[in-house]
């Protein structure tokens, strides 16, 4: 985890709401922000760039307030000298070589030429355009530029950075490769991400955590833990031998037993507690376990109501 992460939130947000003129992007938005990697999901249009553009301060809110990093978004420059941001509609100059812009940006954002020679070469390593650095940028593909763009982004070695719709107009195997420079930020370079997408599955490979957006409003969050379900205190359990002495027995102990086709469907006040019911229930009836899942919806179908 970041340092940045680890001292706290990385991101509050507090009843923001901005307008433009009787259109309405963001509405009374407030959330926190404490994972390594956040996905902030929604269609084109759901307030997830404006959102993103007032934590960097390039936009200021009509109402309400932003804190990133412990430092509020009226010093947006020394925010963004500890951020990095890569935009969703990239302007890279296409006469420049991807060395010569990485190092460009990393000494406007403060390196020594000495220090960001350095780093241009150590990132655009780790995004795979190490044999490419001296190609002018006219002569890359969409994901060349595309990993470019975040090679840019991280050359200063930010706390966090901010990717906006990073697999926009990538081909399957750039959008691959993207996906997994993007989780290696925060899984294996310590790097805090915020990350916009309107691809479900983008988000689920990429981040810990998503808050939803539609028509300006967060509508729902979710962590996104190893397993696919969100977890409700239910399960789906196939017994061997006697289910109905199952049933019973699972009923002694407080959970709520019903049927649901081959399978039993029972029910407790959390997971733990059902499946150390489920585990006594079996040893009292002396049923076997087949198989034994989690009943919950699958974070795909927990989110995609929320989506649309």
């Amino acid at each position: 985890m970041s340092a940045a992460a680890a001292a706290g939130a990385l991101v509050e947000i507090d009843g923001v709401s901005k307008r433009y003129g009787d259109v309405v992007a963001l509405d009374d938005v407030s959330a926190s922000v404490t994972e390594r990697a956040v996905g902030l999901l929604g269609a084109n249009g759901a307030g997830k760039s404006t959102l993103m553009r007032s934590m960097l301060g390039l936009i200021r809110p009509d109402e309400g307030s932003i804190s990133v990093m412990g430092m509020g978004i009226e010093h947006a420059w020394d925010i963004r000298r500890r951020l990095g941001y890569m935009p969703e509609h990239s302007s890279l100059p296409m006469g420049m070589t991807a060395r010569d812009l990485v190092v460009h940006m990393g000494e406007l954002r403060g390196l020594p030429r000495r220090v960001a020679v350095l780093r241009a070469s150590e990132v655009l390593f780790q995004v795979g355009l190490e044999e490419e650095r001296s190609r002018l940028i006219r002569t890359f593909s969409v994901g060349m530029r595309q990993r470019t763009n975040l090679a840019q982004a991280i050359v200063h070695s930010p706390a966090m950075v901010i990717l906006d719709e990073p697999t926009n107009g990538l081909d399957p195997a750039g959008r691959e490769e993207m996906l997994t420079l993007v989780r290696r930020l925060s899984a294996d370079l310590g790097i805090a991400v915020i990350m916009s997408s309107h691809v479900l599955e983008d988000v689920v490979r990429t981040c810990d955590s998503v808050l939803v957006l539609r028509d300006g409003k967060i509508v729902a969050t979710q962590r996104l833990a190893q397993a696919d379900r969100v977890d409700n205190g239910e399960v789906q359990v196939q017994i061997i031998g006697d289910a109905d002495a199952f049933a019973t027995a699972a009923a002694a102990l407080g959970l709520a037993v019903r049927p649901d086709g081959e399978w039993l469907l029972v029910r407790g006040d959390d997971a733990d507690a059902v499946l150390r019911g489920v585990r006594d229930a079996a040893i009292a009836s002396g049923a076997g376990l087949h198989e034994l899942r989690p009943a919950g919806p699958t974070i795909e179908q927990s989110l995609i109501g929320a989506i649309g």
